[in-house]
């Protein structure tokens, strides 16, 4: 059987935690900061975990993890 490629625009942004989950990071933290206020600038620097419906997706995209 062949290897199977990752995509690496994917092992860049998403990391595996525990139990098959996958953490990543919230979007909108990279500039325009200005205008946003300060509470929503530390919740959005956070690291979550997607959604379950999402890491289907994701691990498809990273078929080593």
């Amino acid at each position: 059987m062949y290897k199977l490629k990752t995509r690496k625009a994917a092992a860049k942004r998403y990391k595996a935690v525990g139990n098959k989950k996958i953490s990543r990071r919230k979007a909108f933290r990279s500039h325009l900061l200005q205008k946003k206020s300060t509470n929503r600038k530390r919740q959005l620097s956070q690291v979550v975990i997607a959604s379950p419906g999402d890491t289907k997706k994701i691990y498809l995209m990273l078929p080593y993890l």
